[in-house]
């Protein structure tokens, strides 16, 4: 069978065209967040991500653990973005409110709304994970990731694997409370590694530490040789994110 014959069979149906418009259309509205996201962060660097649960409550040591850090950071002049809504994400962007340095919200629209947290000095919405993904990205000069669910492995994978491809620039990936990712680590030495998916050193891309104070030494470290905005190479880099 050609070519021509295989596309005939999957030709569209009448309503296709009506689809087909509403989709060449959306691309402007995608267009308009990564402009008026990039327009309304540029001016925030340095900062860190923080990820983690939607789910914890405020009494969670999780929820106290992550505010600790997110201060720490705030008061060492780091921009904190999270993703503005409730749990980790909140205790992130309270931290970095009541700090010396802005406390940033991406927030996302969801089918079950996401009810974005008080704690943002700068608040922006998104439709599409894929522009918010993009923004946590482009203006992190280090991830913190607290315990969290597929959201939180979704960044933190994404992370993984456009440093390990060089598609993004290298910068601290760091995972705290080592008691909650050691499975997760465990499962990468024993099968990915083992099984030649990912090379041993695939694994330096991550550190793991419990200790607020030594998160903020940590992301230092990586940059005291150099500045915390993106080197040219790098920079030209992230142009092709």
């Amino acid at each position: 069978m050609t070519a021509k014959e295989k596309l005939s069979r999957s030709a569209p149906d009448s309503a296709a065209p009506r689809f087909n418009a509403r989709e060449s259309w959306r691309i402007f509205g995608i267009m308009a967040e990564f402009v008026e996201a990039t327009e309304r962060l540029n001016a925030i660097r340095p900062a860190v991500s923080i990820f983690g649960s939607a789910r914890i409550p405020p009494d969670h040591s999780y929820y106290v653990l992550t505010e600790r850090i997110s201060r720490l950071l705030s008061d060492a002049g780091f921009a904190v973005i999270s993703g503005g809504g409730p749990g980790i994400m909140e205790a992130a962007n309270k931290g970095a409110y009541f700090g010396k340095s802005p406390s940033v919200g991406l927030n996302i629209q969801l089918p079950m709304e996401q009810q974005a947290n008080p704690y943002q000095d700068i608040s922006q919405t998104f439709q599409h994970f894929f522009a918010r993904k993009f923004m946590f990205v482009k203006f992190a000069s280090a991830y913190v990731v607290l315990p969290g669910g597929f959201g939180t492995l979704d960044e933190l994978l994404e992370a993984m694997t456009l440093i390990q491809t060089r598609k993004s620039r290298s910068i601290p990936i760091i995972l705290v409370h080592g008691a909650f990712w050691k499975g997760l680590i465990d499962w990468f030495r024993d099968r990915l590694v083992s099984e030649g998916m990912i090379k041993a050193e695939d694994l330096d891309l991550i550190q793991i530490i419990d200790s607020p104070e030594e998160v903020v030494e940590a992301i230092f470290k990586h940059y005291e040789t150099r500045g915390f905005m993106p080197l040219p190479e790098e920079h030209e880099l992230m142009l092709n994110l």
